[in-house]
């Protein structure tokens, strides 16, 4: 079917807990067990889980073979035109703090694009080593690397001294990914490390466009971030509109609706 999948959230969702049973999956997830099950089965056949009576396990080993690596070519397509509607949103000369993610990774390289077409420069502070390498040495990017330690498998940046950098610095825009938002929930992630880098970055920015695909609507993650309208705008792609493609999300677009967030669909 022509929409994100669940893949990508589920994976985080078992990594997280460990261990994760279908229905505690379906309810945060807001599909059927049975739509569970078959994500499950996908990701156990790439070796990612584990499936076991009620639910999955997530697997051991290299958290590289589960992270940031194993997401990065999922949807990107989608990633893109979600990254260029963000970047799109940008005002020239603007310092940005980008997040980490799969999807800021696209953000970025549009970013670099517009700065190099002669529609910049922008100043851009990262959390993200592949964001990083992304606008390392391009013409019109000042690009500030925060420290931090680095998430192994996620090759982000996080814990005091990140937050330390940021507290020190204010932006005019933060490019937020995020692992899930719910109507009754709002924003949330999938980490306590994630989650506290994101509330500190929504202090220093004077707005913040949040960046997800659909799959990530309607969802509930484990650390809570903010509530719905501590955001200005969130980029999604168009099957987040269609209640036949994305059920669960539907109550969430109401809700940010409601909260007098913008939605823009790529």
């Amino acid at each position: 079917m022509a929409v994100p999948d669940r893949l990508d959230v589920t994976l985080r969702l078992v990594r997280n807990a460990g261990r994760a049973s279908l229905p505690d999956l379906a309810a945060r997830l807001g599909v059927s067990e049975m739509t569970v099950r078959r994500d499950l089965d996908a990701l156990q056949a790439r070796g990612l889980v584990e499936r076991v009576r009620g639910g999955a396990v997530a697997v051991a080993g290299p958290e590289s073979s589960a992270g940031f690596a194993a997401r990065a070519d999922w949807q990107a397509g989608l990633k893109e035109r979600i990254g260029r509607a963000t970047a799109a949103l940008v005002e020239h000369g603007a310092t940005v703090l980008v997040d980490a993610g799969t999807t800021t990774v696209h953000v970025a390289r549009a970013l670099a694009d517009r700065a190099a077409a002669g529609d910049g420069p922008f100043t851009a502070a990262v959390v993200s080593l592949p964001v990083a390498d992304v606008l390392a040495d391009r013409p019109g990017i000042r690009l500030l690397v925060v420290g931090g330690e680095s998430r192994p498998g996620e090759r982000s940046l996080a814990g005091p001294l990140t937050a330390a950098v940021l507290r020190q610095l204010t932006f005019d825009v933060f490019v937020m990914s995020i692992g899930a938002v719910n109507a009754a929930a709002g924003w949330s992630e999938f980490t306590l490390e994630d989650a506290a880098v994101k509330q500190v970055g929504l202090q220093q920015a004077r707005s913040t466009l949040v960046v997800a695909d659909a799959s990530k609507l309607g969802v509930r993650a484990f650390a809570s971030v903010a509530p719905l309208d501590a955001v200005g705008r969130l980029v999604t792609d168009a099957s987040a509109r269609d209640p036949q493609l994305t059920p669960a999300a539907q109550e969430t677009l109401a809700a940010l609706d409601d909260a007098g967030v913008e939605v823009v669909l790529s």
